[in-house]
């Protein structure tokens, strides 16, 4: 097997189509995506990357263009814990978390890309291999659109496939939630698939309330309806809202996720393999999930991530966000009558368009 030759990284600012909203990042107009090429002494490479919401991204480029780079050079490839773990603590003193965490996703993404590669296999069979038709929804970012736009979209999304829809809660009224909620429930029918999600607005005490309030229109669950340093309040929202709660994307460790998990702050734990410590932690948070029975959902990097929920037989539904990367990916991610499906091509299957991002380049 090959050792690291070499890194090569990217950093791109990519325009949104439409500008998105939610609660507490406000108005999104763009995004950052930070890639990592890892090739080795045999000319094999895996790409890996991560993306900000539109700061730090120069910060996540500079620790893997000059940290990673330096801590990896030479290691053996196939050697994923291993790297992962010298990672973890070289950046540690300056990262448990941030930037540092991102850098070293992207990096472990594509190592376990390329180990893909090399034994000519999809990532979701290398990992295990469970079903590669995953429920998925479209994650709508919506917070600000006008009630009627907000239906055009879901009805866009639904030609498209799918058949889970999530939109953004959290604006200044709670009376307005429920309204648009409500109108969205009447949309879609009993019984469809319907998620709301907060962007951490509340407190414990507002969640509770407002968790009360949706219950009637009866959502898949209610996502990061608070911070997610508040163990103790996810917690009570879960115990007294009344709704199953997701969270996780803004935790950073797998050791985060067994703090929320064990207190029993969460119902989907929801990692993202762009932020959590790459797939190597993303596996492990779906295991520690299943050991507390628990089902998994994800958030972000869809393309990749359909490779994970796919090797995981307690996930739940993958999250297809409209962050506009489409157009730089030579195959995006194939939704199929509700179902996302992972592709049978080695390695996790991203095969950017380097040229079109470079015009994009920070």
């Amino acid at each position: 097997m090959g050792a690291i030759a070499s890194l090569e990284t990217g950093f791109y600012r990519i325009p949104l189509p439409t500008p998105l909203s939610d609660s507490t990042h406000g108005t999104m107009r763009g995004f950052e995506l930070i890639t990592a090429r890892v090739r080795d002494t045999d000319g094999a490479e895996g790409v890996g990357y991560t993306y900000t919401v539109g700061r730090n991204g120069g910060a996540v480029h500079d620790i893997l263009r000059r940290d990673v780079a330096e801590i990896v050079a030479g290691a053996d490839a196939d050697q994923i814990e291993l790297l992962w773990e010298r990672l973890w603590w070289g950046l540690h003193y300056g990262g448990r978390g941030g930037a540092a965490v991102l850098a070293i996703s992207a990096f472990d993404l594509a190592l376990w890309d390329l180990k893909a590669r090399r034994a000519r296999l999809p990532l979701w069979k290398l990992l295990g291999g469970h079903d590669p038709r995953v429920p998925c929804y479209a994650g709508g970012i919506d917070l600000e659109l006008p009630l009627d736009d907000l239906l055009r979209q879901t009805d866009d999304n639904l030609a498209k496939g799918f058949r889970a829809i999530k939109m953004k809660v959290g604006r200044r009224l709670l009376a307005e939630d429920v309204a648009r909620v409500g109108a969205m429930r009447q949309h879609l029918g009993e019984g469809f698939p319907l998620m709301v999600d907060a962007n951490m607005k509340w407190s414990a005490d507002q969640a509770i309330r407002a968790a009360r309030a949706f219950a009637p229109y009866d959502p898949t669950w209610l996502e990061e309806p608070i911070s997610p340093d508040d163990v103790p309040g996810h917690a009570r929202v879960v115990r007294e809202g009344g709704l199953p709660i997701a969270a996780g994307e803004n935790l950073h460790s797998l050791w985060e996720f067994r703090q929320l998990i064990a207190a029993g702050g969460v119902t989907y734990p929801e990692p993202d393999v762009t932020n959590c410590g790459g797939v190597t932690v993303f596996m492990k948070i779906a295991h520690l999930a299943e050991a507390f029975n628990l089902p998994v959902t994800s958030h972000g990097a869809h393309d990749a991530t359909v490779h994970l929920l796919a090797a995981a037989p307690n996930r739940s539904y993958l999250e297809a966000h409209g962050f506009g990367l489409d157009r730089f990916i030579a195959e995006p991610l194939r939704i199929e009558d509700g179902f996302a499906l992972a592709p049978d091509r080695p390695g996790h299957g991203v095969a950017f368009d380097w040229k079109a991002l470079a015009a994009h380049a920070a």
